[in-house]
């Protein structure tokens, strides 16, 4: 039985459930929300499975005072908004036609066929509201009981219907497993190159799951010892798992949050980070994280003395050296400090050095340089005659 979640007894929750028959039996809660809910695990996502068509939803949500928002009508998808809830609903569904990266799907009926499409048995179990009874077909309360990640019949052709539950097994093994599915271990390994056929974006997505677990370190060893990154991430190598180890070490050691871009800089080298990142395609801003983050590993600064830390905080910012000192393995209270550090700003510009005798132009720039790394090298020093000073020497 699951307890009913604190939404669902909520005016908006209750108007939603009411408007799609779920006392009646024709939406239930689904995956996720019900694997986390038995287990304990605080979980934000509502997704919710129906009989109820498409359009159905749209206008019943309508009817319960919600917005309706068509995300994914072609695969049923229809997203619920209230001002204290979200909730994704779905029409069951059977699987038409699959070529390992997308799938032809058709609405049914039928809770099993739904429940036979879906990946792994502890993500196919279905919860009716508000009585909370489980329907469970294929054994995931078991394996849910027994922390073990099965995929639901045959792992080869589950993989073959879509290949990033190659990455996805890994990822909840991870989180959910106390022993790695031999069957599921032995079917990603023969299929790893099934990869190859993803988009990078999706692969990022995935890795990037993997990455902000609390230690993905376990699970990021099995996956280079079986080669499960090789065909598209061969920079993963095993010489850089202590690497990873030390960082994730070093974040609790001083009590900073995870970082996937942290922990993924920590898997690359100055000679191969640009690469992986333009391949997985990350955004500007991670790519630059990244590149910062590797540049160099070892040597970042002495973290008993700040001295050297602040400058190299002013050139790169503090974040960046924060990651050099984590993924070098380094703890002390300067870290949580320079985590914290506000970049002051420069407190003179090009107009005080020309009220100084400096002659507009590119002079006005070279010396306003001097001003900087001056300033700087005193230790940002705010006091005005301090400098005042530092601006006469640079004006010379």
């Amino acid at each position: 039985m699951l307890s009913l979640p604190d939404w669902a007894r909520s005016p908006e929750g209750l108007a939603l459930l009411a408007a799609l028959d779920a006392p009646a039996g024709e939406t239930r809660l689904v995956g996720g929300a019900v694997r986390d809910a038995l287990i304990g695990v605080a979980g934000a996502d509502i997704d919710l499975a129906t009989r109820l068509t498409p359009q159905q939803v749209m206008v019943r949500v309508k009817a319960a005072g919600l917005k309706a928002v068509p995300t994914g009508l072609a695969h049923g998808t229809v997203t619920a908004v209230g001002k204290t809830l979200t909730a994704e609903v779905t029409t069951l569904r059977r699987d038409v036609a699959t070529d390992g990266r997308h799938a032809e799907v058709a609405f049914t009926d039928d809770w099993q066929a739904d429940a036979s499409r879906r990946d792994f048995t502890i993500n196919a179990l279905y919860a009716a509201l508000p009585g909370g009874e489980i329907c469970d077909f294929f054994g995931g309360l078991e394996d849910l009981a027994a922390q073990r990640v099965r995929f639901i019949g045959a792992p080869l052709q589950r993989i073959a219907e879509d290949h990033l539950r190659i990455l996805r097994f890994f990822r909840f093994s991870a989180r959910f497993a106390a022993v790695i599915d031999a069957d599921g271990l032995a079917a990603c390994t023969l299929r790893a190159n099934d990869l190859m056929a993803l988009s990078r974006e999706r692969i990022a997505l995935e890795l990037r799951g993997i990455l902000s677990l609390s230690d993905p370190q376990p699970v990021m060893a099995l996956m280079i010892e079986h080669g499960i990154w090789r065909p598209v991430l061969p920079e993963f190598t095993p010489d850089r798992l202590g690497v990873l180890a030390r960082t994730i070490a070093a974040e609790a050691a001083n009590g900073l949050p995870r970082d996937w871009r942290r922990r993924l800089a920590a898997l690359l080298t100055v000679d191969n980070a640009d690469a992986v990142t333009g391949r997985l395609r990350l955004s500007n801003a991670d790519r630059a994280r990244v590149a910062l983050a590797v540049v160099p590993h070892d040597g970042a600064a002495e973290p008993h003395d700040n001295s050297p830390l602040l400058p190299l905080a002013w050139a790169i910012g503090a974040e960046a050296v924060v990651d050099r000192l984590l993924i070098a393995g380094r703890a002390g209270p300067e870290i949580a400090a320079l985590a914290a550090w506000q970049r002051p700003k420069l407190p003179a510009s090009g107009r005080d050095l020309i009220a100084r005798g400096v002659v507009p132009g590119p002079e006005v720039a070279r010396r306003l340089g001097m001003f900087e790394r001056g300033w700087v090298a005193a230790g940002f020093p705010g006091d005005a005659a301090q400098v005042a000073a530092l601006l006469d020497a640079a004006a010379g």
